[in-house]
């Protein structure tokens, strides 16, 4: 069993007998995530921002809203090995390789290729990017696959609407049925977060048809 952090939790054994999947939180208080979403809270108000790896709290403020990616890597990450990497660490590691750009001021990404470069010369992992993907293609996807980080508008958390756009947030797919899709959401609030169950025609509501798959193999 994996030790918990702030905003970590663990979760029960996938039916396919992967390991556990815990679940992270872009925000450092994963309890407080409803706050930082509606701005009640400024992210420099969050009480575990020095957990992230940012070196100030300025750093974790400019970082926090962009590294739901670095989110999904950490879960599997912590899956995989048991070792639990800050995420803001995770998101410096990777701008080197373009994962991230950060211009002007302006910081864009989860950039999927050189993304993939980077888990793979620094993780080890196996990674494919998936672009013009059917929703009905995630169950085919998630057996070839071990996770699958898929590119969803951020309001999946509330679905009693759909969005008029799709993407711009990822989400870590742990499971994919005909008809449901499981994943644990970093951007969630408190019960929306792990194990987040939808059926397959609500995800697709919201769904890009983009993302990255992690697949088997690489090391641990």
């Amino acid at each position: 069993m994996l030790l918990n952090t702030c905003g970590a939790r663990d979760v029960d054994a996938l039916p396919s007998g992967q390991p556990a999947v815990p679940y992270f939180c872009q925000w450092e208080s994963a309890h407080l995530a409803g706050s930082f979403i509606r701005k009640e809270m400024p992210l420099a108000d969050d009480p575990a921002w020095r957990t992230s790896g940012a070196r100030e709290v300025e750093e974790y403020a400019r970082w926090a809203n962009h590294v739901c990616g670095m989110a999904c890597l950490k879960m599997v990450l912590a899956a995989r090995s048991g070792q639990i990497h800050p995420t803001l660490e995770l998101a410096r590691r990777s701008v080197p390789f373009g994962a991230y750009t950060d211009r002007d001021g302006e910081i864009k990404g989860l950039i999927y290729a050189p993304f993939v470069r980077f888990v793979s010369e620094e993780f080890g992992l196996d990674a494919q990017v998936h672009v013009g993907l059917d929703t009905v293609a995630l169950p085919a996807v998630l057996e070839r696959a071990d996770y699958f980080m898929a590119s969803v508008h951020p309001d999946i958390r509330q679905t009693d609407r759909l969005p008029a756009t799709k993407g711009g947030h990822l989400v870590l797919v742990t499971r994919a049925t005909a008809t449901s899709v499981t994943f644990h959401n970093p951007s969630g609030e408190v019960g929306s977060q792990a194990d987040v169950e939808l059926p397959l025609t609500v995800f697709d509501g919201f769904f890009a048809g983009r993302g990255i798959a992690i697949l088997p193999g690489g090391k641990p």
